[in-house]
């Protein structure tokens, strides 16, 4: 039997998705797409915090250019790649209502660097590089690069990676604010799972609408906003968790959170 591409361990309210084709840079095919939409599927009703990550030496590099099969030359329809497999993929991870951590360890080229930027938490070992490769084959930052690349680290800086396509070490990436945070590569997994876990104990409602309210805050003017903060901490203050996390400060002890 082929091994599977997409590997999951959930333990303690955590999901750990981990992209497994390491020997082609976990590069997506088809299949592997249609393997990462069960797994999220299987782990959205269940986990409490996702972590995305790849197998070996890298975290993505994209779309692997074999699986579509089509000589040197040929016309293919890459809108129909995109539309059909790398949009739904960042729209999901955009809307999912756990946190999702990126655990980048090495190459995150092309689609795959942007697949990271689409979790709402990057943490880089040093030694990762974040490429927009798209300027070498004459194409654009898709899978929602060209979105959050000026929002994260401003126009300039955009249209620099994104037309130069030349590497961003991570350490850069943190100072320029493109991601969370770099770490020395062997903390990397220490630096996640504890991550994960402090999210995995917090109250999940109110985690869903940070998530939820700061992704769409740019569609709202300010008084829209400052209405729908009002009606979202009307919202959380009745629920069972708050009432749980008042008490456990007041009696002084750890709070149990139930996300009702």
């Amino acid at each position: 039997m082929n091994e599977p591409t997409i590997l999951v361990d959930e333990d303690g309210g955590v999901a750990r998705i981990t992209l497994n084709r390491p020997d082609r840079l976990n590069s997506f095919t088809a299949a592997m797409h249609a393997e990462l939409r069960e797994a999220l599927d299987r782990v959205e009703g269940s986990a409490r915090v996702v972590v995305l990550t790849g197998a070996g030496r890298g975290f993505c590099a994209g779309q692997d250019l074999n699986d579509r099969a089509v000589a040197p030359g040929q016309a293919v329809d890459l809108g129909e790649t995109v539309e059909q497999s790398w949009n739904p993929l960042i729209r999901r991870l955009a809307t999912m209502s756990q946190p999702v951590i990126a655990r980048v360890n090495g190459v995150a080229a092309g689609a795959g660097a942007n697949v990271a930027l689409a979790c709402d938490l990057v943490v880089a070992g040093r030694s990762a590089r974040f490429i927009q490769s798209f300027a070498n084959l004459g194409l654009i930052p898709d899978s929602g690069g060209s979105w959050h690349l000026p929002r994260l680290v401003g126009q300039a800086r955009a249209l620099g990676l994104a037309l130069t396509a030349e590497p961003l070490p991570a350490e850069k990436a943190a100072d320029w604010g493109l991601i969370w945070k770099c770490v020395d590569d062997e903390a990397l997994d220490a630096e996640v799972d504890a991550l994960a876990r402090k999210l995995a104990s917090l109250p999940p409602l109110g985690l869903a609408a940070i998530k939820r309210i700061v992704r769409t805050s740019g569609e709202r003017t300010l008084d829209q906003e400052l209405d729908l903060q009002r009606d979202e901490m009307r919202r959380l203050g009745f629920t069972e968790d708050y009432r749980e996390g008042v008490a456990a400060f007041l009696e002084k002890r750890p709070a149990t959170y139930r996300g009702c």
